[in-house]
């Protein structure tokens, strides 16, 4: 098997392998538990997870989603992580092939899968990932062929501009929030990233995904009486890595 023929499989395991550093990420934000310390461990017995149950998809489908100390069901979000990551990385070894260019879209892809997680679980995006993203994502543009500074940096004052006035034309209309300021924040991260011509696409995309998304969150909160809350995050991420992979081919499809 020649280099470039092996590097979509390699890409793909190490992309399996972050994942499962991803969910580490993921479900230590909300308690403050350092990710490097304690190792990987059951959240209700405390019991220590052995090499075999770390290894990312299989351990779950080998303990059939349930901790083997106590019996806890283990969500089915560490496999579909890990899986996404995976799925992440394989896409970008086809589209790019080994390089740089590899490895600054699977750091920000990886930086919004975890801002992602989070966000479904806490609703919140938090700033370590979106505002420490933002220069990554201008300094990567500087080394892309694909992509000028400038057109980053109107990409970034594009997506926060606009959804900073949605927010605030919202706030002002209904009197409530509809946006929050870390989807704000998210903007400047994939604005700089796609550049200001892929970003209308991106929230396109995005809105699209979470339609039918948005509508069951709706019709449970008129049975259960319940708001109905919906994190814009996990879209947006959606809707950038999508044009990240296919933006050129997702503007032609829609340019007359």
């Amino acid at each position: 098997m020649t280099p470039d023929a092996a590097f979509p499989v390699l890409a793909t395991l190490l992309g399996l392998i972050l994942g499962s550093f991803y969910n580490v990420c993921i479900a230590r934000y909300e308690s403050g538990l350092s990710i490097l310390r304690p190792r990987s461990h059951c959240p209700l017995c405390g019991r220590t997870l052995g090499p075999l149950e770390l290894v990312p998809v299989l351990s779950w489908l080998w303990q059939r989603g349930r901790c083997k100390g106590c019996g806890e069901r283990i969500s089915l979000k560490y496999p579909l992580v890990e899986l996404l990551s995976g799925l992440w990385a394989l896409l970008l070894a086809i589209q790019f092939g080994p390089g740089w260019e590899w490895l600054g879209h699977m750091i920000l892809g990886g930086m919004l899968l975890v801002a992602s997680g989070i966000d479904l679980d806490n609703f919140i995006l938090p700033d370590r990932l979106t505002l420490s993203g933002f220069p990554l994502a201008l300094g990567f543009a500087a080394l892309r062929p694909d992509l000028a500074l400038s057109d980053a940096a109107w990409g970034a004052v594009a997506g926060a501009g606009a959804f900073k006035l949605i927010q605030v034309g919202y706030k002002f209309l209904r009197g409530v929030d509809g946006l929050g300021t870390g989807d704000v924040k998210l903007m400047l991260l994939i604005g700089a990233w796609l550049g200001w011509q892929l970003v209308p696409m991106a929230v396109l995309v995005g809105s699209v995904a979470a339609l039918p998304v948005g509508i069951l969150y709706a019709l449970r909160s008129k049975r259960t009486g319940q708001p109905a809350i919906v994190p814009y995050g996990p879209f947006l991420s959606l809707g950038a890595m999508a044009c990240v992979l296919y933006g050129g081919e997702l503007l032609t499809l829609l340019t007359p």
